[in-house]
């Protein structure tokens, strides 16, 4: 199915498939995280456990564009 085919539907049955589909992921095994994943998300939380991550407002970010 299509995305242009999901959008076409009535709001109320996207919104029941939708559920559908998160009860369904819900009651799966969670994914392995890749070693290298969790690595990287180790370091970056030690980084601001540690204050030397640099954080931004959300107009900071949007004049860097």
């Amino acid at each position: 199915m299509s995305l242009a085919e999901i959008k076409k539907m009535p709001y109320q049955e996207r919104l029941y498939w939708m559920e559908e589909l998160w009860t369904s992921l819900c009651n799966e095994q969670e994914p392995s995280i890749p070693s290298w994943h969790r690595n990287v998300v180790e370091k970056r939380l030690e980084a601001i456990e540690k204050g030397r991550a640099k954080s931004y407002t959300l107009d900071e970010i949007r004049r860097m564009k």
